[in-house]
Protein backbone atom coordinates (compact mmCIF):
# COMPACT_ATOMS: atom_id res chain seq x y z
CA UNK A 1 0.00 0.00 0.00
CA UNK A 2 1.00 3.46 -1.34
CA UNK A 3 2.28 6.12 2.31
CA UNK A 4 -0.26 8.29 3.68
CA UNK A 5 0.80 11.75 3.55
CA UNK A 6 1.97 12.25 7.23
CA UNK A 7 -1.08 13.59 9.06
CA UNK A 8 -0.64 16.38 11.92
CA UNK A 9 -1.72 14.94 15.29
CA UNK A 10 -2.42 16.62 18.45
CA UNK A 11 1.18 17.15 20.36
CA UNK A 12 3.01 15.91 16.92
CA UNK A 13 4.98 17.98 14.91
CA UNK A 14 4.43 17.03 11.08
CA UNK A 15 6.31 17.74 8.00
CA UNK A 16 4.27 20.53 6.95
CA UNK A 17 5.07 22.67 10.11
CA UNK A 18 8.48 23.69 9.12
CA UNK A 19 7.30 25.60 5.93
CA UNK A 20 6.89 28.91 7.68
CA UNK A 21 5.70 31.05 4.04
CA UNK A 22 8.97 32.67 4.16
CA UNK A 23 8.94 33.42 0.34
CA UNK A 24 12.84 31.79 -0.16
CA UNK A 25 11.33 28.72 -2.50
CA UNK A 26 9.72 31.14 -4.98
CA UNK A 27 12.73 32.09 -7.25
CA UNK A 28 13.99 28.23 -6.68
CA UNK A 29 10.68 27.19 -8.34
CA UNK A 30 10.31 27.19 -12.38
CA UNK A 31 6.29 26.70 -12.15
CA UNK A 32 6.48 29.54 -10.39
CA UNK A 33 8.68 31.55 -12.36
CA UNK A 34 6.31 30.49 -15.27
CA UNK A 35 3.06 31.45 -14.03
CA UNK A 36 3.51 33.36 -10.30
CA UNK A 37 0.60 31.49 -9.32
CA UNK A 38 0.74 30.68 -5.22
CA UNK A 39 -0.79 27.27 -6.24
CA UNK A 40 1.83 25.96 -8.30
CA UNK A 41 4.78 27.08 -6.02
CA UNK A 42 6.68 25.15 -3.09
CA UNK A 43 4.31 26.75 -0.17
CA UNK A 44 1.47 26.79 -2.02
CA UNK A 45 1.35 22.90 -3.14
CA UNK A 46 2.47 22.37 1.21
CA UNK A 47 -0.99 24.21 1.95
CA UNK A 48 -2.99 22.03 -0.27
CA UNK A 49 -0.95 19.09 1.25
CA UNK A 50 -2.34 20.04 4.62
CA UNK A 51 -5.99 20.72 3.81
CA UNK A 52 -5.66 17.39 2.20
CA UNK A 53 -4.38 15.85 6.04
CA UNK A 54 -6.55 17.96 7.82
CA UNK A 55 -9.77 17.01 6.03
CA UNK A 56 -10.26 20.77 5.42
CA UNK A 57 -9.59 20.40 1.31
CA UNK A 58 -10.91 17.64 -0.76
CA UNK A 59 -9.64 16.20 -3.68
CA UNK A 60 -10.74 17.71 -7.31
CA UNK A 61 -9.22 17.46 -10.65
CA UNK A 62 -8.07 21.50 -9.67
CA UNK A 63 -6.14 20.15 -6.74
CA UNK A 64 -4.34 17.47 -7.91
CA UNK A 65 -2.87 19.21 -11.45
CA UNK A 66 -1.30 21.67 -8.68
CA UNK A 67 0.73 18.71 -7.79
CA UNK A 68 1.13 17.47 -11.22
CA UNK A 69 2.56 20.84 -12.40
CA UNK A 70 5.03 20.27 -9.84
CA UNK A 71 8.61 18.88 -11.43
CA UNK A 72 9.93 17.75 -8.62
CA UNK A 73 13.28 19.62 -8.69
CA UNK A 74 14.11 19.99 -5.89
CA UNK A 75 15.02 23.42 -6.23
CA UNK A 76 13.00 24.61 -2.85
CA UNK A 77 14.81 22.04 -1.38
CA UNK A 78 18.28 23.89 -1.27
CA UNK A 79 16.93 26.96 -1.34
CA UNK A 80 14.67 26.45 2.00
CA UNK A 81 16.14 27.79 5.21
CA UNK A 82 13.96 25.61 7.57
CA UNK A 83 14.97 22.41 5.92
CA UNK A 84 11.31 21.52 4.77
CA UNK A 85 11.36 18.08 3.54
CA UNK A 86 9.67 19.03 0.11
CA UNK A 87 11.01 16.20 -1.76
CA UNK A 88 9.31 13.46 0.69
CA UNK A 89 6.27 15.14 0.91
CA UNK A 90 5.83 15.73 -2.97
CA UNK A 91 6.63 12.06 -3.62
CA UNK A 92 4.45 10.73 -0.90
CA UNK A 93 1.26 12.57 -1.95
CA UNK A 94 1.81 12.06 -5.35
CA UNK A 95 1.36 8.18 -4.25
CA UNK A 96 -2.23 9.59 -2.22
CA UNK A 97 -2.93 11.34 -5.42
CA UNK A 98 -2.79 7.79 -7.70
CA UNK A 99 -4.29 5.71 -4.90
CA UNK A 100 -7.15 8.78 -4.03
CA UNK A 101 -7.52 10.95 -7.43
CA UNK A 102 -7.14 7.79 -10.24
CA UNK A 103 -6.49 9.05 -13.53
CA UNK A 104 -8.97 8.00 -16.27
CA UNK A 105 -8.75 8.09 -20.35
CA UNK A 106 -5.87 9.32 -22.55
CA UNK A 107 -3.93 10.38 -19.47
CA UNK A 108 -4.01 6.99 -18.16
CA UNK A 109 -3.75 5.05 -21.40
CA UNK A 110 -0.22 7.59 -22.14
CA UNK A 111 1.09 6.99 -18.63
CA UNK A 112 0.24 2.98 -18.33
CA UNK A 113 2.19 2.67 -21.58
CA UNK A 114 5.35 4.82 -20.56
CA UNK A 115 5.70 2.47 -17.51
CA UNK A 116 5.62 -0.75 -19.87
CA UNK A 117 8.32 0.14 -21.79
CA UNK A 118 10.76 3.08 -20.21
CA UNK A 119 11.50 1.02 -17.04
CA UNK A 120 12.18 -2.01 -19.34
CA UNK A 121 15.62 -2.21 -21.02
CA UNK A 122 14.46 -5.16 -23.24
CA UNK A 123 11.76 -3.16 -24.14
CA UNK A 124 13.60 -0.22 -24.71
CA UNK A 125 16.18 -1.63 -26.81
CA UNK A 126 12.86 -2.66 -29.20
CA UNK A 127 11.77 0.83 -29.69
CA UNK A 128 15.00 2.06 -30.53
CA UNK A 129 15.46 -0.39 -32.78
CA UNK A 130 12.24 0.80 -34.72
CA UNK A 131 13.40 4.32 -33.91
CA UNK A 132 16.50 3.95 -35.56
CA UNK A 133 14.44 2.87 -38.27
CA UNK A 134 12.48 5.48 -38.37
CA UNK A 135 15.32 7.89 -38.37
CA UNK A 136 17.90 6.50 -40.92
CA UNK A 137 15.31 5.79 -43.54
CA UNK A 138 15.18 9.33 -43.40
CA UNK A 139 11.15 9.37 -42.61
CA UNK A 140 12.09 11.32 -39.81
CA UNK A 141 13.47 13.86 -41.67
CA UNK A 142 10.41 14.09 -43.74
CA UNK A 143 8.03 14.12 -40.86
CA UNK A 144 9.46 17.32 -39.08
CA UNK A 145 10.63 19.16 -42.50
CA UNK A 146 7.40 18.75 -43.92
CA UNK A 147 5.61 19.72 -41.02
CA UNK A 148 4.21 16.72 -40.05
CA UNK A 149 5.25 16.58 -36.39
CA UNK A 150 3.49 19.89 -35.66
CA UNK A 151 -0.07 17.64 -36.46
CA UNK A 152 0.75 15.05 -33.66
CA UNK A 153 -0.77 15.44 -30.11
CA UNK A 154 0.99 17.03 -27.50
CA UNK A 155 2.64 14.12 -26.27
CA UNK A 156 3.21 12.22 -29.27
CA UNK A 157 5.25 15.30 -30.58
CA UNK A 158 7.30 15.66 -27.90
CA UNK A 159 7.95 11.81 -27.92
CA UNK A 160 9.02 12.31 -31.37
CA UNK A 161 10.81 15.45 -30.66
CA UNK A 162 13.19 13.48 -28.34
CA UNK A 163 14.30 10.64 -29.73
CA UNK A 164 17.81 10.88 -29.63
CA UNK A 165 20.20 9.85 -32.82
CA UNK A 166 20.49 5.73 -32.52
CA UNK A 167 23.44 4.33 -30.51
CA UNK A 168 25.87 2.15 -31.29
CA UNK A 169 25.04 -0.50 -29.10
CA UNK A 170 27.66 -3.31 -30.23
CA UNK A 171 30.70 -0.80 -30.14
CA UNK A 172 29.62 0.67 -26.53
CA UNK A 173 28.50 -3.35 -24.85
CA UNK A 174 29.90 -3.22 -21.42
CA UNK A 175 31.63 -6.54 -20.74
CA UNK A 176 31.41 -8.35 -17.14
CA UNK A 177 34.75 -7.11 -15.83
CA UNK A 178 36.84 -4.75 -16.52
CA UNK A 179 40.57 -4.94 -15.14
CA UNK A 180 42.26 -2.30 -13.23
CA UNK A 181 45.18 -0.16 -15.27
CA UNK A 182 48.09 -0.65 -13.44
CA UNK A 183 47.72 -1.64 -9.38
CA UNK A 184 44.36 -1.94 -8.69
CA UNK A 185 43.22 0.65 -6.60
CA UNK A 186 39.27 -0.15 -5.44
CA UNK A 187 36.58 -2.62 -6.82
CA UNK A 188 33.18 -1.14 -7.89
CA UNK A 189 30.13 -2.06 -9.31
CA UNK A 190 28.47 -0.15 -11.91
CA UNK A 191 24.99 0.10 -12.04
CA UNK A 192 24.07 1.34 -15.64
CA UNK A 193 20.20 2.14 -15.70
CA UNK A 194 17.66 1.94 -18.01
CA UNK A 195 17.67 4.82 -20.29
CA UNK A 196 20.98 5.66 -19.98
CA UNK A 197 21.84 1.65 -20.94
CA UNK A 198 19.54 1.83 -24.30
CA UNK A 199 19.48 5.56 -25.37
CA UNK A 200 23.29 6.46 -24.08
CA UNK A 201 25.51 3.18 -23.87
CA UNK A 202 28.78 5.24 -24.52
CA UNK A 203 27.85 7.14 -21.08
CA UNK A 204 28.37 3.80 -19.38
CA UNK A 205 31.45 2.48 -21.97
CA UNK A 206 32.61 5.94 -21.01
CA UNK A 207 32.05 5.57 -17.17
CA UNK A 208 33.76 1.97 -17.62
CA UNK A 209 37.09 2.87 -19.50
CA UNK A 210 37.47 5.98 -16.86
CA UNK A 211 37.79 3.88 -13.79
CA UNK A 212 39.83 1.15 -15.61
CA UNK A 213 42.19 3.87 -16.12
CA UNK A 214 42.19 4.98 -12.58
CA UNK A 215 42.74 1.40 -11.13
CA UNK A 216 39.13 0.12 -10.20
CA UNK A 217 38.97 -2.97 -11.22
CA UNK A 218 34.92 -2.65 -12.80
CA UNK A 219 32.33 -5.08 -12.08
CA UNK A 220 28.68 -4.95 -14.06
CA UNK A 221 25.93 -7.15 -12.53
CA UNK A 222 24.22 -8.83 -14.97
CA UNK A 223 20.55 -9.37 -13.38
CA UNK A 224 20.28 -5.51 -12.95
CA UNK A 225 17.40 -3.76 -13.54
CA UNK A 226 15.53 -0.65 -12.78
CA UNK A 227 16.22 1.42 -9.97
CA UNK A 228 12.59 2.80 -9.59
CA UNK A 229 13.30 6.20 -9.59
CA UNK A 230 10.79 6.95 -12.88
CA UNK A 231 8.01 5.19 -10.81
CA UNK A 232 8.15 6.68 -7.09
CA UNK A 233 8.51 10.16 -8.94
CA UNK A 234 5.21 9.32 -10.74
CA UNK A 235 3.82 8.25 -7.54
CA UNK A 236 3.91 4.43 -8.41
CA UNK A 237 5.15 3.78 -5.04
CA UNK A 238 4.83 -0.08 -4.72
CA UNK A 239 6.23 -0.47 -8.75
CA UNK A 240 9.26 1.30 -7.55
CA UNK A 241 9.98 -0.49 -4.33
CA UNK A 242 9.56 -4.13 -6.46
CA UNK A 243 12.57 -2.70 -8.58
CA UNK A 244 14.21 -1.36 -6.00
CA UNK A 245 14.29 -4.99 -4.20
CA UNK A 246 15.35 -6.92 -7.06
CA UNK A 247 18.19 -3.90 -7.64
CA UNK A 248 19.48 -4.51 -4.24
CA UNK A 249 19.36 -8.23 -4.79
CA UNK A 250 21.55 -7.69 -7.85
CA UNK A 251 24.35 -5.79 -6.29
CA UNK A 252 24.65 -8.39 -3.08
CA UNK A 253 26.50 -10.68 -5.55
CA UNK A 254 30.07 -9.45 -4.41
CA UNK A 255 32.02 -6.89 -1.97
CA UNK A 256 32.51 -3.83 -3.87
CA UNK A 257 34.55 -0.56 -2.31
CA UNK A 258 31.54 1.58 -4.07
CA UNK A 259 28.58 1.15 -6.40
CA UNK A 260 28.49 3.82 -8.55
CA UNK A 261 26.40 5.34 -10.90
CA UNK A 262 26.20 8.19 -13.32
CA UNK A 263 22.77 9.61 -13.78
CA UNK A 264 21.82 11.82 -11.00
CA UNK A 265 17.76 11.04 -10.80
CA UNK A 266 19.10 6.90 -10.53
CA UNK A 267 21.33 8.46 -8.00
CA UNK A 268 19.12 10.56 -5.90
CA UNK A 269 16.55 8.02 -5.71
CA UNK A 270 19.16 5.02 -4.77
CA UNK A 271 20.66 7.30 -1.81
CA UNK A 272 17.13 7.55 -0.53
CA UNK A 273 16.77 3.73 -0.64
CA UNK A 274 17.81 3.36 3.63
CA UNK A 275 14.31 5.46 4.15
CA UNK A 276 12.21 4.12 1.88
CA UNK A 277 12.96 0.93 3.58
CA UNK A 278 13.49 1.79 6.71
CA UNK A 279 10.25 0.47 8.39
CA UNK A 280 10.53 -2.76 6.54
CA UNK A 281 12.26 -5.68 9.05
CA UNK A 282 13.11 -7.43 6.06
CA UNK A 283 14.48 -5.42 3.40
CA UNK A 284 15.56 -2.55 6.02
CA UNK A 285 19.04 -3.42 6.29
CA UNK A 286 19.87 -4.65 2.74
CA UNK A 287 18.56 -1.36 1.95
CA UNK A 288 20.87 0.54 4.01
CA UNK A 289 23.88 -1.80 3.55
CA UNK A 290 23.40 -1.13 -0.55
CA UNK A 291 22.86 2.94 0.33
CA UNK A 292 25.71 2.94 2.20
CA UNK A 293 28.05 2.22 -0.88
CA UNK A 294 26.39 4.54 -3.46
CA UNK A 295 28.32 6.87 -4.98
CA UNK A 296 27.76 9.05 -8.13
CA UNK A 297 30.98 8.51 -10.33
CA UNK A 298 31.99 12.15 -10.34
CA UNK A 299 31.62 12.14 -6.37
CA UNK A 300 33.85 8.94 -6.54
CA UNK A 301 36.45 10.17 -8.99
CA UNK A 302 37.10 13.52 -7.21
CA UNK A 303 37.60 11.92 -3.94
CA UNK A 304 40.01 9.63 -5.81
CA UNK A 305 43.98 11.38 -6.76
CA UNK A 306 44.05 11.24 -10.29
CA UNK A 307 46.47 8.50 -11.71
CA UNK A 308 46.08 8.42 -15.58
CA UNK A 309 47.57 11.54 -17.59
CA UNK A 310 44.63 14.07 -18.32
CA UNK A 311 45.82 15.01 -22.09
CA UNK A 312 44.48 18.71 -23.60
CA UNK A 313 41.22 19.20 -24.72
CA UNK A 314 40.85 23.11 -25.93
CA UNK A 315 37.24 23.54 -25.34
CA UNK A 316 35.23 25.70 -23.68
CA UNK A 317 32.22 23.55 -21.91
CA UNK A 318 29.15 24.88 -20.44
CA UNK A 319 27.76 22.83 -17.44
CA UNK A 320 24.38 22.33 -16.29
CA UNK A 321 23.47 21.36 -12.86
CA UNK A 322 21.07 18.30 -13.00
CA UNK A 323 18.00 19.12 -10.03
CA UNK A 324 19.14 15.41 -8.70
CA UNK A 325 22.80 15.59 -8.64
CA UNK A 326 22.83 19.59 -6.99
CA UNK A 327 19.88 19.68 -5.20
CA UNK A 328 19.21 16.08 -4.64
CA UNK A 329 22.47 15.20 -3.97
CA UNK A 330 24.41 17.69 -3.16
CA UNK A 331 27.08 17.63 -6.11
CA UNK A 332 28.19 20.42 -7.35
CA UNK A 333 31.85 21.27 -7.45
CA UNK A 334 33.26 17.54 -8.37
CA UNK A 335 32.03 17.65 -11.60
CA UNK A 336 33.32 21.00 -12.52
CA UNK A 337 36.93 20.46 -10.53
CA UNK A 338 36.95 17.49 -12.69
CA UNK A 339 36.28 19.11 -16.19
CA UNK A 340 38.70 22.12 -14.76
CA UNK A 341 41.89 19.57 -14.53
CA UNK A 342 41.75 18.84 -18.32
CA UNK A 343 44.61 21.01 -19.97
CA UNK A 344 43.23 23.41 -21.95
CA UNK A 345 39.10 23.46 -21.01
CA UNK A 346 37.66 26.06 -19.17
CA UNK A 347 34.48 25.26 -17.45
CA UNK A 348 31.91 27.94 -18.35
CA UNK A 349 28.85 28.99 -16.11
CA UNK A 350 25.10 28.86 -17.40
CA UNK A 351 22.94 31.46 -16.08
CA UNK A 352 20.34 30.21 -13.77
CA UNK A 353 22.46 26.64 -14.04
CA UNK A 354 21.11 24.70 -11.55
CA UNK A 355 17.36 25.67 -12.61
CA UNK A 356 15.45 22.80 -14.26
CA UNK A 357 15.73 22.14 -17.32
CA UNK A 358 12.07 20.76 -17.90
CA UNK A 359 13.21 17.05 -17.90
CA UNK A 360 12.66 15.61 -14.49
CA UNK A 361 11.58 12.66 -15.19
CA UNK A 362 8.63 11.67 -17.38
CA UNK A 363 7.44 15.48 -16.52
CA UNK A 364 8.71 16.34 -20.29
CA UNK A 365 6.55 13.51 -21.49
CA UNK A 366 3.40 14.57 -19.51
CA UNK A 367 3.50 17.79 -19.22
CA UNK A 368 4.94 18.93 -22.31
CA UNK A 369 3.96 23.07 -22.40
CA UNK A 370 4.99 23.53 -18.70
CA UNK A 371 7.61 21.38 -19.71
CA UNK A 372 8.65 23.46 -23.30
CA UNK A 373 8.40 26.64 -21.47
CA UNK A 374 11.05 25.90 -18.25
CA UNK A 375 13.39 24.01 -21.47
CA UNK A 376 13.37 27.55 -23.87
CA UNK A 377 14.46 29.30 -20.73
CA UNK A 378 17.45 27.10 -20.01
CA UNK A 379 18.37 26.46 -23.49
CA UNK A 380 18.29 30.27 -23.96
CA UNK A 381 21.04 30.89 -20.68
CA UNK A 382 23.25 27.75 -22.48
CA UNK A 383 23.51 29.57 -25.65
CA UNK A 384 24.29 32.86 -24.19
CA UNK A 385 27.04 31.55 -22.40
CA UNK A 386 28.73 31.04 -25.75
CA UNK A 387 30.62 28.03 -25.09
CA UNK A 388 31.60 24.72 -27.53
CA UNK A 389 29.80 22.04 -25.95
CA UNK A 390 27.26 21.45 -23.15
CA UNK A 391 28.15 19.01 -20.24
CA UNK A 392 25.03 17.49 -17.95
CA UNK A 393 25.23 14.39 -15.80
CA UNK A 394 21.48 13.41 -16.43
CA UNK A 395 20.20 11.69 -19.78
CA UNK A 396 16.61 12.91 -19.09
CA UNK A 397 18.80 16.48 -19.54
CA UNK A 398 20.86 16.03 -22.39
CA UNK A 399 17.66 14.84 -24.33
CA UNK A 400 15.77 17.62 -22.84
CA UNK A 401 18.03 20.39 -23.58
CA UNK A 402 19.26 19.12 -27.40
CA UNK A 403 15.34 19.14 -28.61
CA UNK A 404 15.22 22.62 -27.81
CA UNK A 405 18.47 23.30 -29.31
CA UNK A 406 17.20 21.69 -32.37
CA UNK A 407 13.93 23.67 -31.98
CA UNK A 408 16.05 26.17 -32.80
CA UNK A 409 18.14 25.19 -35.12
CA UNK A 410 21.38 25.70 -32.73
CA UNK A 411 24.00 23.15 -33.38
CA UNK A 412 25.72 22.71 -29.64
CA UNK A 413 26.93 18.95 -29.09
CA UNK A 414 26.24 17.83 -25.36
CA UNK A 415 27.70 15.14 -23.29
CA UNK A 416 28.08 13.50 -19.76
CA UNK A 417 31.22 15.27 -17.91
CA UNK A 418 32.57 11.33 -18.19
CA UNK A 419 32.51 11.30 -21.76
CA UNK A 420 34.59 14.39 -21.84
CA UNK A 421 37.31 13.13 -18.95
CA UNK A 422 37.32 9.52 -21.06
CA UNK A 423 37.87 11.99 -24.68
CA UNK A 424 41.06 13.70 -22.03
CA UNK A 425 42.48 10.56 -20.91
CA UNK A 426 42.60 8.16 -24.21
CA UNK A 427 43.86 11.52 -26.41
CA UNK A 428 40.92 11.82 -28.10
CA UNK A 429 38.94 14.80 -29.75
CA UNK A 430 35.37 15.13 -28.19
CA UNK A 431 32.86 12.97 -29.99
CA UNK A 432 35.34 10.35 -31.73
Amino acid sequence: MASAVPTPHAGRRSLYDDCVHCGFCLPACPTWHSWSEEMDSPRGRIDLMRGLAEGTLAWSDTVARHFDRCLGCLGCVTACPSGVRYDVLIEQTRARREHERPRGGLDRIFREMLFAILPYPARLRALSGLAAVYQKSGLARLVRGSGLARLLPGRLATLEALMPEPADAEADALPPRLAPAGAPRARVALVTGCIQSVFFPGINAATARVLAAEGCEVVVPPEQGCCGALSIHAGREEESLDFARALIAAFECGAWDAILVNAAGCGSHLKDYGRLFANDPAWGPRAAAFRARVRDVNEFLAALPPAAVRHPLRVRVAYHDACHLAHGQGIRQQPRDLLAAIPGLTVVEIADGDQCCGSAGIYNLVEPESAGEIGERKVENVLAAGADALASANPGCLLQIAKHLRGRGASLPSYHPIEILDASIGNRPLGR
